[in-house]
């Protein structure tokens, strides 16, 4: 029973935090909370007035009851949608948020790190995904500095495994490039033209296309000393 009384409150304060985190970036979250909670239950009001009127008390009240709920589970869907979009606004920018929303949006299915698997002088950084898709180069900076660096990969990649459709993607301040909360859209694209034994042995075989100075897993690129131009 103590178990039981100790989880409520801890998912309450846990939803609490998303809000204050999310209304501190949007100010508009507030308004659009309240308003989509009441919204239900005004539409539930008008409906029970207007066409349940011999039994108006009890329509009244299960009506209501019905809009309370929608409201409620209209405000989560609200506040998850813009705790997202506040997430992806603050991380934009940021050395190794490419990386973070690779190994935390993508479905089942890619292997993926957070981990740069190349890293230059400007903080700017390469990450690999492995999919039925194929491999995505997600290249994280301006395409100007990044363009270099993803074609270096691709050639990489491509000496190593032959023949396996390669994109890259350019996440960064451009114009053309994918922003961050447009990134996981973007793989949903990729056609699938690989098998799971398939993925599983190009990831193996990639493997050894690891940098030769380890790069410990969640560091921050901009501790990372780029290497040397060749």
């Amino acid at each position: 029973m103590a178990k039981d009384k100790n989880k409520t409150p801890g998912r309450i304060a846990q939803m609490w935090q998303v809000f204050y985190m999310t209304r501190r970036v949007d100010k508009a979250v507030l308004p659009l909370m309240i308003l989509v909670f009441v919204a239900p239950i005004a539409v539930a009001i008008v409906i029970a007035l207007t066409f349940f009127a011999s039994t108006l008390l009890i329509s009244l009240i299960l009506f209501i009851i019905i809009g309370i709920l929608a409201g409620l589970l209209l405000m989560l869907l609200v506040l998850g949608r813009r705790a997202e979009s506040a997430a992806y606004s603050q991380m934009s920018g940021q050395p190794g948020a490419t990386g973070a929303v690779l190994t935390s949006a993508l479905r089942r299915g890619w292997i993926t790190s957070d981990v740069p698997v190349a890293v230059n002088k400007n903080r700017d950084a390469i990450f690999r995904a492995i999919g039925r898709g194929g491999i995505v180069i997600g290249a994280e900076g301006p395409t100007s500095r990044t363009s270099r660096m993803a074609d270096d990969e691709v050639r990489k990649v491509s000496r190593v495994v032959p023949n396996v459709p390669t994109h890259v993607l350019y996440v960064g301040p451009d114009e053309s490039s994918v922003p961050l909360k447009g990134l996981a859209r973007e793989f949903r694209k990729i056609k699938r033209s690989l098998s799971r034994r398939e993925v599983q042995i190009i990831s193996n075989r990639l493997s050894s296309l690891t940098p030769g100075m380890p790069i410990p897993k969640g560091i921050d690129p901009r501790k990372v000393r780029a290497g040397r131009p060749r």
